[in-house]
Order: C-alpha cells, then sequence, then structure tokens
C-alpha cells in the first residue's frame, strides 16, 4: 500500500488539508532556492536593492556550509527584521502594480524560503540607528536580539538544506558549486559597475572587482574588460540602438571570435540577468550566416525599457521575462548585430592572429660546446653560418629555387599606397590558394577562396534582397493539415513567408495550402518546412529557418562561383580582392564562419625571430 496516497473519505472523496506555514516554506524553497547560486544571487540582490556599493561574499564547501553576504546598503531597523522573515513581506512594490517593478526583489520569499531550509541569521544596522539580529532555523524563528553591526546587513546562511537533506542529494562536488556561485557573483558584477564585489572561498578570494569611476559606459566598459578579459572588448563591437521604447546598449563580439558553448554570453533586461528564449534566439538569428557550426557567439547585451513593458513575474527564480511586444525586442537585436557585423566591414578576430603566431614552433638549437662559451655573440647566435657561408650556400640552391612548389613572387613596388589599404599590398602567392599582402606594420595572409566566396555571397545576397526571391507556383498545391492553432500560427506570418516567396493559404479548418515555393528550392519538402517553422514559433516566437534555407542555396552558388583553391592570379587581381573586402561588410569571414584573413604584426614577427625582446 502506498503510503504518500492522499486521505480518503468513506465516501472515496480526497481530504483536503491546510499545509502548515513551515511546510509551505520548505516548498516556496524548492522553486526559489535551487542550489547554493541560487541563494547566493537572492541575497546579493537585495544588497543592491539596498543601495549597497560594497558587496562581500563568503562561502564554504561550495555553500553549503556557509554562505554569509555582508552589504553597506541602508540596512533594516528592528522592528523589520521579524517581518522580513514573513512569506511575501517586501518593501519594494506596495502591490497595487505588478508591473511597476524597478528593484530586483519584489516577491517576499527568498529570506524566508532559505530561513526554512537553512541555519539563517541576520544582523543589520540602519545609519544612525541600534544594530538588531534575528535567527531561524528550519522555520522557526528565535526572538529578536540586540547587536553590534556596521551600517549596513549581514545575512548569514548555514547548513543550507539541512531541513530538506534530500535537495542535498541533488547537489554536485564542492568545486562545481563554488564555481557556480562564482558565476553567479560575476554575472550580477558585469551590470554594476559602479559597485564593488569580492568572493572568498574556504577562505580564499577567488573573484574581487572594486568600484569603477568615471561615466556609466566608460566603467561599464573598463568592468567587462576585467571580467571578460581585454581580448573580448578588442574584438567587440559596441551596440547602442533604440526600438519602439527599447533601448540595446553592450557589446557583441566579431563572428571568428566565438566559443565553443555559450558560456560568454550575458542578456540583461533592465539591469537583471536574465535567460530568456526569445533573446538567446534573437542572438543566435543575428549571427545566423556568419558563424561556423557548433561555435557560438560572445556578447553582453543591456536592454533597458520601461517597467510597463515588460513582465518579469514569470517564475520565481525571475530569470525569464515576458515582453508586452517580443517582436520588436527581438528585431531589436537581430538587426542591431547585423547592422554592427555590416559595419565592421573586413574586421577580424586579433586572436586569429595571435594563434597562428603560437602556432609556428621554432626549433630548439643544440646548446654550444663548452669551448665555444667565449664566442661573443648570444648564445642562441653561436652556432650561426657567417654571411659569405650563407651567399655560398644560396649559390648552391639557387638553379633549383624556380622548381620551389606553389610559390610566385611579384616585385615590390616601394611607392605602393598602403596607408588607405588595411589588408595591405599584394606581394605573392603561395600554393595558388593564399595571398601574402604587406602592411606598413605587419603582413596579411589571405585565402583567395573563401574571401572571394564571401564577396560572391554578399552579392548575391544583395541581389536577391533588391529583386525579391521569385516565387515558384505548384502545379497541385500542396495541403498541410494541422492543429486550428497551428494553422492560424502559420498564417500569422503568411506576408512573411510570402516575401521570402514561400506562399500559404487558408484550407478549411485546420489545414494550409502551399501554393507557391522559392524558385532556388524547387525540390522543397513543403510539410516539413512548415512543422520546422511552427516549432521554432513555439519555442522562440519567431523563426528564422526558411530565410537559412535561402542563404544556404546562395551560399552554396558563391561557392561553386568564386575563385578556386589552385589558380594563379596576377598582381592586379589580388590587389583588386583585397579592396573589395575593405568595402564589403562581413569579408572578415567566410560563408561557414572561418576566418578569410591573418594579420601577422612586425614586432611578433621580429620577436619571433629574436630581433626583438
Amino acid at each position: 500500500m502506498n503510503s504518500h496516497a492522499p486521505k480518503i473519505r468513506p465516501n472515496g472523496r480526497p481530504v483536503i488539508r491546510q499545509l502548515d506555514e513551515a511546510t509551505a516554506n520548505r516548498i516556496a524553497a524548492g522553486e526559489v532556492v535551487e542550489r547554493p547560486a541560487s541563494a547566493v544571487k537572492e541575497l546579493i540582490e537585495n544588497a543592491l536593492d539596498a543601495g549597497a556599493t560594497r558587496i562581500e561574499i563568503a562561502i564554504q564547501d561550495g555553500g553549503k556550509r556557509l554562505i554569509r553576504v555582508t552589504d553597506d546598503g541602508c540596512g533594516m531597523v528592528p522592528d523589520d527584521l521579524p517581518l522580513a522573515l514573513s512569506r511575501h513581506a517586501t518593501s519594494k512594490i506596495d502591490g497595487t502594480d505588478l508591473l511597476a517593478i524597478t528593484s530586483f526583489g519584489f516577491r517576499g520569499e527568498a529570506l524566508p524560503s532559505l530561513g526554512a531550509v537553512g541555519r539563517l541569521t541576520i544582523t543589520s544596522r540602519t545609519r544612525g540607528g541600534e544594530g538588531a539580529s534575528i535567527a531561524v532555523t528550519g522555520g522557526r524563528l528565535d526572538p529578536l536580539r540586540p547587536a553590534a553591526a556596521n551600517c549596513g546587513t549581514v545575512v548569514e546562511l548555514r547548513d543550507l538544506f539541512f531541513a530538506t537533506p534530500a535537495r542535498l542529494k541533488f547537489l554536485r562536488t564542492d568545486r562545481a558549486e563554488t564555481q557556480a556561485v562564482a558565476d553567479t557573483v560575476r554575472r550580477l558584477a558585469m551590470a554594476e559597475p559602479y559597485v564593488g564585489f569580492s568572493l572568498t572561498a574556504d577562505g580564499r578570494e577567488i573573484f574581487r572587482a572594486d568600484a569603477e569611476q568615471g561615466e556609466l559606459f566608460g566603467a561599464l566598459t573598463t568592468r567587462l574588460t576585467r571580467l571578460m578579459g581585454a581580448d573580448f572588448i578588442d574584438n567587440a563591437l559596441p551596440m547602442d540602438a533604440e526600438r519602439d521604447g527599447i533601448t540595446l546598449t553592450g557589446y557583441a563580439a566579431l563572428p571568428t571570435y566565438s566559443r565553443g558553448a555559450a558560456v560568454a554570453q550575458h542578456l540583461y533586461v533592465n539591469g537583471r540577468p536574465v535567460r530568456d528564449k526569445l533573446l538567446t534566439g534573437a542572438l543566435r538569428a543575428g549571427y545566423m550566416d556568419v558563424l561556423a557550426a557548433g561555435r557560438h557567439p560572445a556578447a553582453v547585451l543591456f536592454l533597458e525599457c520601461d517597467p510597463q513593458m515588460v513582465d518579469v513575474n514569470v517564475h520565481p527564480a525571475k530569470a525569464e521575462v515576458r515582453f508586452r511586444d517580443p517582436q520588436s525586442a527581438r528585431g531589436l537585436v537581430v538587426g542591431s548585430l547585423r547592422h554592427a557585423m555590416a559595419g565592421a566591414g573586413h574586421r577580424a578576430s586579433s586572436t586569429v592572429g595571435h594563434a597562428t603566431l603560437q602556432a609556428v614552433q621554432v626549433e630548439p638549437r643544440p646548446e654550444p660546446l663548452a669551448e665555444n662559451r667565449s664566442d661573443p655573440r648570444p648564445a642562441w647566435q653561436a652556432d650561426r653560418p657567417s654571411a659569405a657561408a650563407v651567399r655560398a650556400a644560396l649559390d648552391l640552391q639557387m638553379p633549383g629555387f624556380a622548381e620551389t612548389p606553389s610559390a610566385r613572387f611579384d616585385p615590390v613596388v616601394a611607392d605602393a599606397p598602403m596607408e588607405d589599404a588595411p589588408l595591405g599590398a599584394a606581394r605573392a602567392q603561395i600554393h595558388e590558394n593564399y595571398i601574402i599582402a604587406q602592411t606598413p606594420d605587419g603582413l596579411v595572409i589571405v585565402d583567395q577562396h573563401a574571401a572571394h566566396e564571401r564577396l560572391v555571397y554578399e552579392r548575391l545576397k544583395a541581389q536577391a534582397q533588391a529583386a525579391g526571391i521569385p516565387a515558384q507556383a505548384l502545379l497541385i498545391p500542396e495541403i498541410v493539415e494541422l492543429s486550428p492553432a497551428d494553422a492560424d500560427r502559420i498564417l500569422s506570418i503568411a506576408a512573411d513567408l510570402a516575401a521570402l516567396g514561400l506562399v500559404v493559404e487558408p484550407f478549411g479548418p485546420g489545414a494550409v495550402a502551399l501554393r507557391e515555393v522559392p524558385a532556388m528550392l524547387a525540390r522543397l519538402d513543403g510539410r516539413a518546412l512548415i512543422r520546422d517553422i511552427l516549432d521554432d514559433l513555439a519555442d522562440q516566437g519567431a523563426s528564422d529557418r526558411l530565410q537559412a534555407r535561402i542563404d544556404a542555396v546562395l551560399s552554396s552558388m558563391a561557392c561553386h562561383g568564386s575563385v578556386r583553391s589552385g589558380r594563379r592570379m596576377g598582381a592586379d587581381e589580388m590587389n583588386a580582392l583585397l579592396r573589395e573586402m575593405e568595402r564589403t561588410p562581413k569579408s572578415g569571414q567566410c560563408n561557414h564562419g572561418r576566418p578569410t584573413w591573418v594579420k601577422l604584426q612586425l614586432s611578433d614577427i621580429e620577436r619571433l625571430f629574436g630581433r626583438r625582446d
């Protein structure tokens, strides 16, 4: 017999019981506090709402044994401490308008939830007031007592989930939980450059970000440089756009500065870090045809709007939001990303050049014999041949030099105008595929096929956009059976689909008729495409699947119509290709997301050969 089955009355109906407050708090804690990082997030957000300028976090055993958050915010008066541990008690809202939310917290669930599953102590003092402390253990409240304290609040949570030991079994190792806490602190610190943060784990400081100075965007840039790394800022495009009352700022990295996982994507709505399907889908759409397969963009984006335009009361953890006009938010992100990357032109990530230099392996020279140590030259030059010996060796090898495979050199023109040509002047072609160009401060290596493929692709896309996507009528319309809701959903975007050459019309209740398809996709499986589009609409609220199919065809056409590997090019052709790359958007990467060119700085080359320290 199941001991957990509900109690049944003699008439067969179940007995409805009112749960006690302690049990209700433990259930609520399961929604709010998933792991130690969740508790840290809630406590830091409370500190930010209190106006803190310095927040110190200390944890032990990944936060399982101890979480302590200390802030210098406004603090609480003694009489408010017991009330703060009551469910749905908050100072953030008055309950008259649940859409006018300008604070992080507002539900009044975090502190009572933490007190229900751990041993919680709160010590607080307002400026000019008296300090007080209160403790709650497993939902049981202790009396209020006076305490010595600085202005601000200290929240100490010990033995998390001791009252619900089953939850402990689902936690990961101390190291993994510590990393999750660090990621949470780092994510919150990104959006608050004027607040200092420090995180200590088991007595060792593992994160620190002091408060920044100066105007907001400059302070934000400095904070992101510290947290994301200088390489991210150097290879990122600044974002600043507005649409329908929503403002977008932040940084989005170049496509060639991508990651193997979505770990460098940070999205914020009104300063709140979120993981929203609509926004992550928009981020992917913005990079749709410039990223290599399996790569993910890096970005830190901040959306700001009137609180009435977004609902943050979707989930107790407050990690999801709902926009009143989701298509405006999505369009702003997608359009701004594409505009920024188009404006970047031929630019590619500087880390590609650094990786190239790191891949160059200098063969170690043997240690010179002891009797040669008197040689006044440095040790790495001791076994270098003399200049006369080098000339003699070259004289012997010159007859075979013309037989060197796949290497063609053009004479260097002394007065080549390289100052106005970022990709330099072509000097050679090697292996009938790579162009070597000289710049004032280094050299550029260009993959001629990949570069020309992108140029042709962008040309084809511009032509298709100007002339429209030609459609081909089906001899017999294809009837796609759907549910009434899905039929209405696909018909709601019929105009957008028609602009791409896919014409759908209603065909009775719960069905649509597919009458025309894009001419370049004549063998299209219309039924499968429509179902895929519906899946995108259900998951993200929008779909770029048809556009992606068309772009894939254009990309394939560009691939077959571009300069092939193995074709010999003259100096004029190579320079013409470089100049067109400089004029063409997104030419820093090919259609498959790979870089089209690599730049090596002269200073790095000289360092490679020991000419510079």
